[in-house]
């Protein structure tokens, strides 16, 4: 049994402002914490992008299934009401154009390499807007926010056919530690557990 993550000051709560996340050059990302009036429309950002990217993948019944599960506005009302999760949002000309969801525990003890992992559930960005750097502003707040939370080890899965998305992650400094599954509705999915250990 993992013990429970001493959640840090900076943790305690989420932000409520505005961050700006600066990346390698000198552009910057600006992202804020999802809210209870976000909750629809990050719903159907994070369906759409679900099933632009997989869609084609399942049965019809399988994949509503899942929706309703994961992508439904009152799942996400839900996440973001609790304090067991942390929600980034990023936006241009007041359009959403990508999130991150962070898990503060583990979703795989057996698997952890540190002592306090947490599990970054979702990350999602618009393809139309694919090479902005949306997506690695988006990794470098979970990193933060991992540390701001006591974290030592950030978890996730990702499909072992999307080699895109096993490619960035491993840019960003995870690694590959076991096959796992994912389910959706009655279709369990080959996935790869990626895992990065936080300085």
């Amino acid at each position: 049994m993992l013990p429970e993550i001493n959640l840090g000051t900076d943790c305690a709560a989420p932000h409520t402002t505005v961050m700006t996340i600066a990346g390698p050059s000198s552009d910057e990302t600006p992202l804020r914490p999802a809210t209870a009036s976000d909750a629809e429309a990050l719903a159907a950002f994070g369906a759409r992008a679900f099933v632009a990217k997989f869609g084609t993948l399942y049965a019809s019944e399988d994949l509503a299934t899942h929706l309703r599960k994961a992508h439904s506005p009152a799942a996400v009302a839900a996440e973001i009401a609790s304090p067991a999760m942390r929600i980034a949002l990023a936006e241009r000309d007041g359009a959403l154009t990508g999130y991150c969801k962070l898990v503060l525990r583990g979703g795989w003890p057996e698997h952890a390499r540190g002592l306090r992992p947490i599990e970054l559930k979702q990350l999602y960005t618009d393809p139309a807007l694919t090479g902005l750097g949306i997506g690695s502003a988006l990794t470098r707040w979970a990193f933060v926010t991992a540390r701001e939370c006591g974290a030592d080890e950030i978890q996730l899965s990702v499909w072992s056919g999307n080699h895109d998305a096993q490619r960035f992650y491993a840019r960003h400094g995870f690694v590959k530690l076991a096959d796992v599954g994912f389910w959706v509705g009655d279709q369990r999915d080959e996935e790869y557990l990626f895992s990065k250990l936080l300085d």
